[in-house]
Order: C-alpha cells, then structure tokens, then sequence
C-alpha cells in the first residue's frame, strides 16, 4: 500500500529511483539469461548452423550475380543457364536456412521465457510477507509477463537478427575489400560517422527503456490493487480518483514511451542517412571506375550488393540495439526479482520433528516489529507455553499482537528476539514446509480461489477423496449451501469466491481446515463472518476438530471464548492477564471490561 501511494502522490518520480536503474546501464546484463539457455544447447547448436548458413549464401548470392552480369553477351547459353540456376540454388537455400533459424530461435526464446517465468514465479511464491510489503502484487506480475515478453522477442528474433547482421557485416566488408579495395576505404571511413550516435543516443536509450518499463510495472501494481478491491471502491465512490490515478501513471508512461520512441526514431534517421548517403557516393566512384575500364560493370554490382548489405547490417544492429537495451532493462527487475533475499530462511542443516507431531508451542521472550513498522512493537517481551491438545483463546483490543501470534506460529516472520517453538525444536532450525504442514488456518478473511468449490477444500490436502471433501463440508456446515449450487460440489465459486456469501466463503475456509488434519489448529475470527445459526453448527464442528489438537483462537465472540481451556488477554504486545472465562471476569481488567460489552464493540476486532 505504501509503494501505491508514493507512485500516486509523486507521478513525475520514477519508480524504483535512479539507483535502481542504474545497474542496467550495461547489455552485459544479458549474460545472466546464459543459466537458463544452457539446458537447450541442441537448440542453439541448430540455430546457430541455420545462421552460418543464411548468412554465407546471403554473401555468395552477389558472387553469382556478377557471374551473370559479366557473362551475359557471351555465346555459351548452357554456361548461362549454369550462372542462373546456381543463383536459384543459392536463393533456395538461404530461403531454407531462414526458415530453419526462425523456428529453432523462436522456439528457444519460448522456451527460456517459459523457464524464466517459472523461476520467478518460483522464487516468489515462497517468499515471506515482508517480500511483500515492498512491491506490490501487480508490479510482480508485469515483470512476469511483461518483462519476459520482452526478453522472448530478444531471444525468439533480436539476437538471431544481430547475430546475422554481425557475419553480414564482417563477411560482406571483407568481399568488399577483395572486390575494390580503393572503394572499400572510402566505405570505411563513414563506418565512425555511423557508430558515434549509436554510441550517444544509445546510452540514452537504456536509460529510457528502464523508466519506460518502470512506469508499465507501477501502472500495472497501481490497477491490481484497485480492482482487487474494487466493491470497495465502488462502495466508497471512489471511481473517479482511482481512474485519475491510474490515467495518470498510464499517461506518464506513454509520455517516457514518447521520448523513447523519439530518440530511437533519430538514432535510426541518422544511421540511414549517413550510410546510403556514402553508398551513393561510393557508386558515383565505382561509376567512373567501370567507365575509365579500371573494373567491371559485374564487380561494381558485386560490390554494390555487399555495401547494400553491410549497410543494412548496420541500421540493422543500430535498431536491435535499442531492443537488447530494453531487454537489458528487463533481464535486470526479473534478476533482481530471483536475487531478491528472503528474511525468512531455512536453515542449512535442518532438525527433524519427531512423528507423530504432538502440538506444544513455547513462546520465550519473543519481541517482534513488522519490517513496515520499525518503531512500533507488536510483541514485547512475549512468553507463553501452550501444551499439547490445549485451546488457547486470544482477546483484547486491535493491535494488541493476537493476529501476530498466528503469524509468527506459522514463521511468516521472524522475531527480532526470543524463541518461538514447535514440540520443543526452534522454528528457526526446522524447514518451514516441514512444520507448515503441521498446521491448518482458518484466517479472519477467508481466501477462496477461482475454481470449483470442490477444489477450493481440497487446497487443504491435494489428495484427499471426493468422499472426505464432502464430510469435511458437512463437518464445517457447508455442505447444504454447496449441493445447492448449480453444479454442486463443482461449481464455479469466481474469483476470490465473488459469489458466495461472506459466512459462505468462511465455511468453505473451515471445510478445508478441517480436511487438513494438522495437530495444531489456527483459528484467526473463524467465525466472524457467520449467522448465529451457522455459528452454532461450525462451533460444534470446532469443538469437535479442536478435540486432542493444540488450538489457538482469536476471536471476539463470547461463546467461543467461553469453551477454551484457557483465555489470554492481550494488550500491546504483551499478555496483561490469563486464565478461564469466569477467572478473569472476577479479577476485572481488560477482560472484564470485554466481557461486559458482550465482545460486540469494533474496537475488540483481532
């Protein structure tokens, strides 16, 4: 939220800062796509013949030319006909190779793209929280889809067309040189004419091109968050701001894609000119030459076709330039991306939980401060033991550090000091999936994906039957509301569940839960969003799912705080008193206070 409202009250600032850009300064960036082009050498191998091949017929095709040009008058039509088939051949051939190129490179550039994309996604997935509270959701997926767009059109046609353009080059100047070497000389000195603004103007490109796909990425993250939430927007009226902002960073933008498009646009008019220009002066030349005997009208063709050549190599490579320093700019936010450190990680020599899992959670001395929030604690000086099988309720007022608690169970974060630990071992020393698995959430705002509702149980345990997905629903009083969708158990919910009610999507939350099985059992508002009715059906379903588990709770309502075996109130960061319902009523206090409103006031929300 924070990297939204800078990039919307601040819309002429690049997102990310020079420093950012300024490490894609360099195409040598590019050289980090190699590990992923590796596995395909078969490919590049191909690609590469099919290359050496196009290019050498693409030069032997004016050697055939002068042939015919010089042999034309002569009497031997047999030799003639030689001349023109040898040049069909060659045409053919080159027309081949092309064509071979092309499909080994295109699909090269799919391929590693496709890698690439994975990585990333990969890479990110995994990442803890705070990962998250520095970018936003949908920059990460513009550098997935459009960064890596970027890099396939490099990778599928811009490297190959250099690559090309460079044996074009390099061949045909060395046939120019054999062919005429007065001329030569003379095509040689416009050559540094042609480099010094590809040199300037280049530089200024990649600078551009990073801003360009700066403002894309920031626009991107800007329209995700308002149209993830946008029954919020509407409900708020707030259309008309959100579109301004997002026009505003769109129009940003096409203003730098303006610039960017301008100074390439130069770069080419530039290169053109200057290289035809001494085409045209150097035929004038080869002109006089043929004239005065000196060589052949053949030669002077010959010779044309090359300089032809090696002058579309170099508009060529003038214009793929700016492309490989987009892509360069590109390579650079998706390597940042899959360079990017993880606070969270797992340990290099990781401890064993012993089987089967019984659910004691310790809490020693923990003192926690979200990344966001450095100078605020949300635990301090947090101990707490929780024994196996024991229901834990948590109360107290908005931001007392109830909600933390689940967080850090789960080792989202890691506290800034003290010991957080599962049946003894340190969550630091254990692998994260291997204790995750341990444990089944139910969050205060459930997450329902699109797709059936069937599958949306089963993200608790992949393999679980169709007949344990439906006692799991009727476990947590789901399963009537379910069989009564369109197609049951099969029916598409939309995404985020859009159409389900509130307690609806909740049910489907506890369903899955309960279907996991875990020895400890996370409970943040599970059933806040439910009916009185509902309420009592999923309560007894918890009650029996909470039987022989470890179970946290946090929650607001009276009758399920009632029933835990123990009630921990919390304020600050702290635990400020502990004990049963009828306890902690007598010693007065917070709890007390709680308990008179019935937990019903806003400000007692987790």
């Amino acid at each position: 939220m924070a990297r939204s409202q800078t990039a919307q009250s601040a819309p002429n600032q690049v997102p990310g800062g020079s420093e950012e850009r300024a490490t894609s300064k360099k195409i040598g960036v590019l050289s980090a796509l190699w590990p992923f082009m590796v596995p395909y050498k078969g490919l590049m191998l191909g690609a590469g013949v099919a290359l050496v091949i196009t290019a050498s017929m693409s030069l032997m095709l004016p050697l055939a030319v002068r042939r015919v040009v010089d042999n034309f008058r002569i009497a031997d039509e047999a030799l003639l006909d030689q001349y023109f088939m040898a040049a069909l051949v060659i045409a053919g051939m080159l027309a081949v190779g092309t064509g071979l190129r092309y499909a080994l490179v295109t699909r090269l550039g799919e391929r590693v793209v496709a890698d690439i994309r994975m990585a990333v996604f990969d890479r990110v997935i995994g990442m803890s929280p705070e990962f998250f509270e520095k970018i936003m959701t949908g920059e990460v997926l513009s550098r997935i889809t459009t960064d890596t767009t970027l890099i396939q059109s490099v990778l599928g046609s811009s490297v190959s067309i250099a690559l090309r353009n460079v044996l074009l080059f390099v061949g045909g100047l060395i046939l120019m040189l054999l062919t005429s070497a007065k001329l030569t000389g003379l095509v040689l000195l416009i050559v540094p004419a042609v480099i010094v603004p590809i040199l300037v103007l280049g530089r200024r490109l990649r600078v551009i091109s990073r801003e360009n796909q700066d403002w894309i990425a920031a626009s991107s993250g800007n329209a995700g968050e308002a149209l993830g939430a946008v029954q919020t927007v509407q409900a708020f009226t707030h259309e008309a701001a959100s579109r301004a902002q997002f026009a505003d960073m769109t129009e940003t933008s096409y203003q730098v894609s303006r610039t960017r498009i301008r100074t390439r646009a130069m770069l080419t008019v530039i290169v053109i000119f200057l290289v035809f220009t001494g085409i045209v002066g150097v035929l004038w030349m080869g002109a006089n030459d043929v004239r005065a005997g000196i060589m052949s009208e053949g030669a002077l063709i010959q010779f044309v076709i090359y300089a032809v050549l090696v002058a579309g190599a170099v508009a060529a490579l003038s214009e793929i330039w700016s492309e490989l320093q987009r892509a360069a700019g590109a390579t650079d936010r998706l390597i940042e991306m899959l360079n990017a450190e993880d606070t969270v990680q797992n340990p290099q020599t990781a401890q064993q939980l012993q089987e089967p899992v019984a659910g004691a959670i310790a809490f020693q001395d923990v003192t926690f401060r979200y990344p966001a929030r450095p100078d605020t604690v949300a635990l301090d000086g947090l101990s707490l033991i929780v024994n196996p099988g024991e229901t834990v309720a948590f109360v107290g007022p908005s931001g007392a550090g109830k909600t933390t608690v689940i967080q850090m169970i789960q080792r989202f974060y890691d506290p800034d000091q003290g010991i957080i630990s599962l049946d003894g071992a340190a969550l630091t020393d254990l692998n994260k999936d291997e204790f995750r698995k341990h444990i089944a959430l139910v969050p205060q705002d459930p997450v329902i994906f699109a797709g059936s509702a069937r599958d949306n149980i089963r993200f608790g345990r992949p393999d679980a039957t169709d007949s344990e997905v439906e006692e799991a629903a009727k476990a947590a009083a789901a399963h009537d509301f379910i069989s009564a969708l369109p197609d049951g158990y099969d029916s598409y919910v939309g995404e985020r569940g859009v159409m389900l009610s509130g307690g609806q999507k909740q049910r489907i939350a506890i369903a899955r839960a309960i279907l996991r099985d875990a020895p400890v059992l996370l409970l943040d508002e599970a059933t806040s969003a439910l009916d009185a009715e509902s309420e009592r059906a999923v309560q007894a379903a918890v009650d029996e799912l909470s039987a022989g588990r470890t179970t946290l709770i946090v929650a607001h309502r009276l009758a399920t705080v009632k029933k835990a075996d123990r009630i921990v109130v919390m304020d600050g960061g702290q635990i400020v008193a502990q004990g049963s319902h009828d306890e902690l009523v007598a010693e007065g206090g917070l709890y007390a206070r709680l308990a008179k409103l019935q937990f019903t006031d806003g400000s007692i929300g987790g």
